[in-house]
């Protein structure tokens, strides 16, 4: 299995896409680290890891949004303490409230949305950057939107995050890149039938559109071996051939 003895942390493992990529990365060997504020959610995906044979995940509910400076940083020591090392960050937890226009948008909305999708991928790998150092070789993946190159009225501070979270991406992975040890790249996986393109395009008849699994591939490529070098990029996932 291509990820054996890799120890990847997922946020929004109990979402769509979050525990479509758990389940993949579990079944190519990696020791999935679940992380979401739903504890049903996260059961739900413990459950379908073990029920597959794959690894058994360990599930640490956290409210990206609530936390504070301290509680990110006694995640990073109990992930230091307990695996010595980490292979992997997967950012997918999102925040959407509603497309509304910016005259409306409530302020409580915003700063919620800029701290899920936004803020809380700053301070994970801010304080979890030491412990993915201590291994030979390690990848960050942030999820992003098309709409992060074509901004869209009424996207508001979801679209917002987006634009801002691919420059994140593009800045670290330029630190980072000299060490040659840790990744940077950004997935952009496209129109797919995921519960956060049916909030966002509720009329669309999602069944046409790919399943969320058809992004295991995409998934095991950014965190294996395959990607060694791989930095800075930005990866339309509809374009992806493994």
């Amino acid at each position: 299995m291509s990820l054996k003895n890799h120890v990847i942390l997922i946020t929004g493992a109990g979402g769509g896409l979050g525990g479509t990529a758990a389940l993949a990365l579990a079944k190519q060997g990696a020791k999935i680290v679940l992380l979401d504020k739903s504890i049903p959610k996260l059961e739900k995906i413990y459950d379908a890891i073990v029920g597959a044979g794959a690894p058994e995940p360990a599930i640490y509910p956290f409210d990206l949004a609530g936390a504070t400076e301290v509680q990110y940083e006694e995640l990073a020591v109990t992930l230091n303490e307990t695996y010595g090392s980490l292979q992997g960050i997967l950012h997918s937890a999102v925040e959407l409230t509603a497309y509304t226009p910016i005259e409306i948008h409530e302020t409580k909305d915003w700063g919620h949305t800029l701290n899920v999708n936004l803020n809380a991928a700053f301070l994970l790998c801010r304080v979890l950057l030491p412990v993915l150092q201590k291994s030979e070789h390690a990848a960050i993946v942030f999820t992003s939107d098309s709409m992060a190159r074509t901004p869209r009225a009424y996207s508001g501070a979801y679209g917002v995050s987006k634009i801002a979270l691919e420059g994140f991406s593009k800045i670290l992975s330029e630190e980072l890149e000299a060490a040659n040890k840790i990744r940077v790249n950004t997935l952009v996986p496209g129109p797919i039938d995921s519960p956060l393109h049916k909030k966002i395009f509720p009329a669309e008849n999602n069944g046409l559109l790919p399943a969320m699994d058809s992004l295991n591939d995409v998934y095991t490529y950014l965190f294996s071996s395959e990607s060694l070098g791989v930095t800075g990029q930005t990866i339309d996932a509809q374009a992806f051939k493994s």
